[in-house]
């Protein structure tokens, strides 16, 4: 660790000098050798050091969720490709470079912040063995050995001897105590931080082997720490700590205020935005109004979260527009309340003659349903009103020979048959007309 340590040393100038003029503005208020006043100045460093960090944990936001994304076609190519691993190589690059994004974004933070730690380490060592460093003289290298944090010297380690802790002017129960709390603390919050980032803010729609990783890493992150940090000075430990809880804070409110389409954390928040249209009638803020055009623009293409979340407003009697707005109105509000139960009506059943009649169908040329016998009854014993014609052989009505009788009507079933003759021509008494026409 003092080999790598070294290799940073450039740094540790700069570092020293930041540790030192927050020693002094807390070294007036809780005075100059308590471990408030130093263990404050760490805090203070790290907590600027992470400010100035934040443009690069927006992008490793953006990296990580667009890797995500990718993850499906990635796949596909490595399934197609699994026999070339050169065109492989390419098709991968390929597909960074059309959606510009960067695997080792998601890395940028930790890389950024690697060198303050180090050089941090590099100065608490120093002060650990009694050696000036950067900025901090002998005066100021007294007052840091002289400073305890509950206890526990700041250049104090789990691994120190009895007779390290005692030269620190500490007992190697409080070290031990003190740096195991500490421990198990940094590997807590580097947990719970992984675990967040797993159970709420990744799309669970999408199985991929990302996600397996990233739960491999959930649980072998801590154990990585726990080992390294028994040879972590209490003031490494101090840092370590504090940044593991800003990063736990800043991705918490990451997770609440911009979600990873398809989470859980996007349901909850988009519940959160439906509640809050509810009770005021539009959409406040630009960055919600830009999260709902968003949604919006998106179309078909919408989650399951996204869909619930229109349908609650449908059902509040609002309709999302482009811009980010809502309206509501009587047209939408019945809609949503009515519209779908009148639109699953079905219509009163009509009966065949009403059916025919409106598709301008005569009722008589079809055959009659069992509701109109009655009808076809009264249709069949009706008299016939034209003059039958008399046949110029005979003289007999009908066409008949030799008889006066009226023929009988044929029967339906038979009427189509004998419509047509040899000929080719309509032949036989034509049909009454049925007394519910109009002509």
């Amino acid at each position: 660790m003092d080999t790598i340590a070294s290799l940073f040393s450039f740094i540790t100038w700069p570092v020293s000098w930041v540790i030192v003029q927050f020693h002094k503005m807390y070294g007036a208020i809780f005075g100059p050798d308590t471990g408030w006043a130093w263990g404050l100045s760490i805090v203070s460093l790290v907590v600027l050091i992470r400010i100035c960090l934040i443009p690069l944990f927006v992008k490793q936001i953006k990296s990580t969720r667009n890797m995500q994304a990718l993850q499906p076609k990635m796949k596909a190519i490595q399934e197609r490709y699994k026999s070339d691993k050169q065109r492989q190589s390419e098709e991968m690059m390929k597909l960074y470079k059309e959606t510009g994004t960067n695997p080792l974004s998601s890395c940028l933070p930790i890389l950024a912040q690697s060198p303050f730690f180090f050089a941090l380490y590099h100065v608490l060592s120093a002060i650990a063995n009694g050696e000036t460093i950067g900025v901090i003289n002998q005066s100021l290298l007294e007052s840091a050995r002289q400073a305890h944090i509950f206890g526990a010297p700041l250049a104090a380690k789990f691994t120190d001897s009895a007779a390290e802790a005692q030269a620190l002017g500490a007992s190697i129960t409080d070290v031990r105590v003190v740096t195991a709390i500490m421990i198990v603390m940094m590997s807590a919050s580097q947990f719970f931080t992984q675990r967040q980032l797993m159970m709420k803010n990744v799309d669970l729609s999408v199985k991929t082997p990302y996600m397996q990783q990233q739960k491999m890493l959930m649980y072998i992150f801590p154990l990585i720490f726990a080992g390294m940090g028994i040879n972590f000075p209490v003031g490494v430990l101090v840092y370590w700590l504090t940044t593991n809880v800003w990063t736990m804070g800043q991705q918490m409110y990451v997770i609440n205020q911009n979600p990873t389409p398809g989470s859980k954390a996007q349901d909850a928040y988009l519940q959160r935005l439906l509640k809050n249209v509810s009770q005021h009638g539009e959409v406040r803020g630009r960055r919600r109004k830009n999260i709902v055009k968003a949604i919006v623009a998106k179309g078909a293409d919408r989650n399951e979260n996204e869909r619930r979340f229109f349908a609650g407003l449908s059902k509040a009697g609002f309709a999302a527009q482009a811009d980010g707005s809502v309206i509501k109105g009587a047209t939408v509000t019945a809609e949503a309340e009515g519209g779908a139960a009148a639109r699953r009506q079905q219509p009163k059943r009509q009966t065949k003659s009403q059916r025919q009649a409106a598709g301008g169908q005569h009722p008589s040329d079809a055959k009659p349903a069992d509701d109109e016998k009655t009808d076809e009854v009264e249709d069949t014993a009706a008299p016939s009103l034209e003059k039958k014609p008399q046949s110029p052989a005979t003289g007999t009505k009908g066409g008949t020979q030799g008889t006066d009788e009226q023929p009988a009507r044929p029967s339906r079933a038979n009427s189509g048959g004998s419509r047509q003759g040899k000929s080719g021509q309509r032949k036989g008494q034509q049909r009454p007309k049925h007394p519910s026409s109009k002509k």
